[in-house]
Parts: structure tokens; C-alpha cells; sequence
């Protein structure tokens, strides 16, 4: 054994730079979905909500046909579904792409 060495340090520090090297794509990747945008869309497209990847909500469109203030319960449910949906469709998003980079590992507090 080489004096003032320790078995196995050549592998730690080369797995360290594998982890900062997939730290900076983590980085680049969340950058570009939360400029992402997707969409959901309701009762025939009715309420369509946009989000982008941070989970914000970006717009949302409702058909004047669903307008009835008869019904505004009617209204305020296609629109809570169609931002429900949208949200989880980011979320979706976020996830496929990062679990392309982790090879599917679940890292706790990734996103």
C-alpha cells in the first residue's frame, strides 16, 4: 500500500465529481421546466388552466357558454378541476424529466 494513502479515495473523489457534475444538470433542468408551460383542460374545454413547471398558475380561459349565474357553483368547480389538473400535470413534468437524469432514483427534496 502507497504511504499516505487510503484505499478507495480515487473512487470518492471521482463519484464526487460525477455528484456536482448531476447537481448542474439538476440545476439546468429546473430552469428550463419552469419555463415550461402545460395545460389542462375541462368540461370540453370549457376551463382551460395553463401552469408553468414552478406550480404557478399562468392563465386561465372560460368559454362565456359556461357562464351562468344560475349556476356559478357549476363554474367554480370546472375551474378548481382544470387548476387541479394543471398543477399535477407540472408536477408530472418535473418528475418525468428529473427521473431521466436520476435513472429513476427518488431523491428526497429534489424538486
Amino acid at each position: 500500500m502507497a504511504k499516505g494513502r487510503f484505499p478507495g479515495m480515487g473512487n470518492m473523489g471521482n463519484m464526487m465529481k460525477q455528484m456536482q457534475k448531476m447537481q448542474k444538470q439538476m440545476e439546468e433542468i429546473q430552469k428550463q421546466l419552469e419555463e415550461a408551460e402545460v395545460e389542462a383542460s375541462v368540461g370540453g374545454g370549457a376551463v382551460v388552466a395553463k401552469a408553468n413547471g414552478k406550480k404557478e398558475i399562468l392563465s386561465i380561459t372560460i368559454d362565456e357558454s359556461v357562464v351562468d349565474p344560475e349556476d356559478v357553483e357549476m363554474l367554480q368547480d370546472l375551474v378548481l378541476a382544470a387548476v387541479n389538473e394543471a398543477l399535477r400535470n407540472a408536477e408530472e413534468m418535473m418528475a418525468k424529466e428529473m427521473g431521466k437524469l436520476t435513472g429513476g432514483m427518488n431523491i428526497p427534496g429534489l424538486f
